[in-house]
């Protein structure tokens, strides 16, 4: 059985960490900073990256792959986007024993060197709109690293396009917002607040960033995805350029967006419990376990019956079945729960006198003895249960942890007293964001989208008249 994790309540950080590593999520690797992803990890983001993949070539976006080294100068081309990266990036200077004539970049982010592809395949404005994905790795020389949540090489997508209007531009950048917003809670059951992100929160290069932000259990906001608004400026750092239906000559427009393997950070963090992890069944590797329960003198016909489930089970749902007679029925039981496996399904001679079995959530604890006839039926109608419960759950927590400030004193006590989001008037003004950032470690983490603007809001900082209304948080 899994060594001791640390309660939740006694040390939420330790808590994280002890989850990740005892779950066998993921190890840390010999180069610092750096994480090896574990089989049960991999498969979590593989389930991941199937549903994310799905909902893009829905909206019509491919995959293609370009190189993670990029040549210096190419960053150097977009002035504000190596501004923003230049603390993070890892610099090749030699290579097959030689010293190279320009050095190369490992890739924080693929702007520069798929743009510089653009150029190439782009002429008229029948090339577009380019909506290419990519999925791979990215480089960023991270100072303090968390597993999962930020570390110096990670796994994630990002998508890139290319439009002939300003217009298109910015609906696939919203469009794109929306697909992750729509994974996150009906894929991931995490509830999210989507918006438009501050001046100074933006996106190196970017003209305007939207951001999708959940709350986590120990009431800081993580940052779940984002999808920018280039405009112009890597068009034009690339001379990117087409003819349009008139005949005339113009930049193209670009978006990109990305989400990476922190989205297994927001979800052990959002669902999991001091037992262990707790998947949405949706994206559970293994949705089902079946435990027979036995003695050596009535194995044979246990199993055999636990059998007879695992076969009926497992054209429908991911089963698996645990026949092992090394550990004891509670050992595999503390397993299952700490694998965060949604259903577990348990049969023992008593279930086979009553042909049912005995079918364990790992949400709510909750024990359901159901006829075997009906053990198919009534395990899908309990993971859709369980999917739901845990974005309910996940819903009311953010609502019960979300709060309003009026004036900077409220706001200052509930940052430190209470945390969670925390909804104020900004006047728009960088000084008094920074101001409030200095002095709290709160950060705006989102203008939010689909709210009546800041109405009779005052800034909370300097008293003037509110422009925006802002969310507020401390974050990851």
């Amino acid at each position: 059985m899994a060594e001791r994790i640390t309660p939740r309540a006694e040390n939420y950080s330790q808590w994280y960490i002890d989850t990740i590593l005892q779950s066998k999520l993921a190890d840390y690797s010999p180069v610092k900073g750096c994480m090896v992803i574990r089989p049960r990890g991999y498969a979590l983001w593989e389930k991941m990256k199937a549903g994310l993949d799905g909902l893009f070539k829905e909206t019509g976006h491919q995959n293609a792959y370009f190189p993670m080294l990029i040549p210096e100068s190419f960053l150097k081309k977009e002035a504000e986007h190596v501004k923003g990266f230049s603390p993070e990036l890892a610099v090749v200077t030699h290579a097959g024993g030689e010293k190279l004539e320009e050095p190369l970049i490992l890739r924080p982010t693929s702007e520069t060197i798929i743009w510089s592809m653009y150029k190439k395949w782009i002429q008229s404005y029948r090339d577009l709109p380019l909506l290419i994905n990519q999925w791979a790795n990215v480089i960023r020389w991270e100072k303090r690293t968390r597993l999962f949540l930020r570390t110096t090489e990670f796994l994630w997508q990002e998508g890139h396009t290319a439009h002939a209007t300003e217009e298109e531009a910015q609906e696939e950048t919203i469009k794109m917002l929306m697909v992750y917003k729509k994974f996150a809670e009906e894929y991931m059951a995490l509830p999210v607040i989507a918006g438009i992100k501050s001046e100074s929160e933006k996106f190196a290069g970017a003209v305007q960033t939207y951001a999708i932000e959940g709350l986590m259990q120990d009431k800081r906001a993580l940052q779940a995805g984002t999808s920018h608004n280039l405009g112009q400026n890597f068009a034009k750092a690339f001379d990117v350029t087409f003819q349009t239906k008139e005949g005339t000559l113009d930049h193209v427009w670009a978006t990109s967006w990305g989400v990476s393997a922190r989205l297994v950070g927001a979800l052990i963090m959002t669902h999991s419990d001091d037992r262990g992890l707790v998947l949405p069944p949706v994206l559970a590797p293994i949705q089902v376990m079946i435990v027979p329960i036995f003695k050596n003198e009535n194995k044979a016909q246990v199993v055999g019956y636990a059998r007879k489930l695992y076969e009926r089970l497992k054209t429908q749902v991911s089963v698996e079945i645990d026949e092992d007679d090394q550990n004891s029925p509670g050992w595999k039981f503390a397993e299952a729960e700490l694998h965060g496996i949604p259903i577990r399904v348990e049969v023992g001679p008593k279930d086979m006198e009553k042909n049912q079995a005995m079918l364990v959530r790992r949400d709510t604890y909750e024990k359901i003895p159901v006829a075997n006839p009906e053990v198919e039926t009534r395990v899908k109608q309990l993971l859709e249960e369980i999917q739901n419960n845990l974005y309910h759950r996940a819903l009311a927590f953010r609502k019960e942890n979300t709060h309003q400030a009026e004036d900077y004193q409220s706001f200052k006590k509930l940052i430190e007293e209470q945390g969670g989001f925390i909804e104020s008037g900004w006047c728009g003004n960088a000084d008094c964001e920074a101001k409030i950032k200095k002095e709290t470690k709160a950060t705006i983490r989102v203008l939010p989208m689909g709210r009546n603007g800041a109405g009779n809001r005052t800034c909370i900082l300097c008293g003037e008249k509110a422009k925006e209304l802002a969310v507020f948080a401390k974050a990851y």
